[in-house]
């Protein structure tokens, strides 16, 4: 196989879905949680249903934390998707505090219980001016609508990681980036085209 995209199996998440959708706009995609995969790979997309609890303990279980921290470190362009992104911050109160990965200082919070649970279906994002040059939202206009389906959101220490939020109850963050590392709180892969063009533009960062 030559250059590939690793979509990250640890049991958790619609991960045919997934690479279905990253196959779409053009990329070559493995669904793996093997150690050399992992390695090889080009760019590595993590995505995830469910709970963060038994993300970690999957994660850690199949061993494949320190790959994926290493495939972070080197600079390879990375993307979480919905727990795939909650599960890069430092903690989240799911089930009582369970630790993350810490690649983003930060938390992942419950929403209040003033708004229905979980938040799910469309959404706008409103752009951050300072982050709105991230690359993987190039020819998305302000304002666009994707689909969401989650009971936590991410809220990150530093601002500067923030690109986009979103409204539900409250302004909370539903795209950050750092460098190589992306990660989105909605489903590009069900965002229908505005979804695939994010995709694409996340594939066109992989060399």
């Amino acid at each position: 196989m030559g250059k590939f995209i690793a979509v990250v199996d640890y049991g958790l998440g619609n991960l045919r879905s997934v690479s279905k959708a990253i196959e779409a706009v053009g990329a070559e995609t493995k669904v793996t949680n093997d150690l050399k995969d992992l390695a090889h790979a080009a760019a590595i997309v993590l995505p995830g249903v469910g709970a963060f609890k038994r993300a970690i303990e999957n994660l850690k279980r199949l061993d494949i934390i320190p790959a994926i921290l290493q495939a972070i470190k080197e600079g390879k362009p990375f993307l979480g998707i919905c727990l795939g992104l909650q599960i890069l911050f430092t903690e989240s109160a799911e089930h009582g505090k369970t630790k993350g990965l810490d690649v983003i200082p930060g938390e992942v919070k419950k929403f209040t219980s003033s708004v229905k649970i979980p938040h799910m279906g469309w959404n706008s994002l409103d752009f951050k001016a300072e982050s709105s040059k991230s690359k993987i939202f190039e020819g998305i206009p302000d304002k666009s609508y994707f689909y969401f389906v989650h009971s936590y959101y991410v809220k990150p220490k530093d601002k500067q990681t923030i690109v986009t939020t979103t409204e539900y109850g409250q302004e909370f963050v539903s795209a950050v980036n750092r460098d190589n590392l992306w990660g989105v709180q909605f489903h590009p892969e069900k965002s229908e085209k505005l979804g695939l063009k994010v995709l694409e533009n996340f594939c066109q960062n992989v060399s």
